[in-house]
């Protein structure tokens, strides 16, 4: 496992966190979208030891790992096992740590859709949008549930116009931003059921 990547004060970094079990071109393809959407200096996958809110835990993660650099090449995107350095297990504990170790430093929690419509379900989830701005990025079939979702609602009044979604990262929590991407329809749980992992 490689140290912590480097950040200097006033720089946006996205995190895409996930399993990436395995990493797909999807995940690259949001990837790149958040970069230009949402202003990003970097964007840092964060492969996590193992999902909460999955019952089977994923491929070991050294494997996960190497999967995702060979899949995500670009100069501004590092593929990192921070949780696992941290000792974190949930969202919130790990923005909490990279608070405390990048001071100045501004953070933007990145999602798919998907992960919007069930958001309120995780462990101190208000925490999470009251103190890191999130971009929510759609992919297929999602938008909807997403847009209705517990956290859409409760939150509307912090939702950042997608024509200025490039600016959340200089703004204070709570703020969220949804765009429309063109779309990738990988799925990790697809390539696992065709026996491609």
């Amino acid at each position: 496992m490689d140290g912590f990547p480097t950040a200097k004060p006033g720089q946006v970094i996205g995190l895409l966190g996930g399993s990436f079990d395995p990493p797909h071109a999807g995940h690259v393809h949001i990837t790149k979208a958040a970069l230009k959407r949402f202003g990003l200096d970097q964007v840092w996958w964060l492969v996590s030891p193992g999902n909460p809110l999955k019952l089977n835990g994923p491929a070991p993660l050294g494997a996960r790992i190497q999967a995702s650099r060979a899949m995500m090449q670009h100069p501004r995107v590092r593929v990192t096992g921070i949780e696992a350095q941290l000792g974190t297990r949930y969202t919130a504990q790990t923005l909490r740590a990279l608070q405390r170790r990048y001071a100045g430093v501004r953070f933007v929690w990145l999602m798919g859709a998907d992960n919007l419509a069930q958001f309120h379900l995780w462990q101190d989830w208000r925490w999470i949008i009251d103190n890191v701005p999130i971009g929510v990025i759609a992919r297929p079939g999602d938008r909807i549930a997403a847009r209705m979702s517990k956290t859409a609602k409760v939150y509307a009044q912090a939702k950042l116009p997608s024509r200025a979604s490039h600016i959340i990262g200089r703004l204070p929590a709570p703020v969220w931003s949804f765009v429309n991407v063109p779309m990738s329809d990988a799925s990790s749980t697809a390539i696992r059921a065709r026996g491609g992992w």
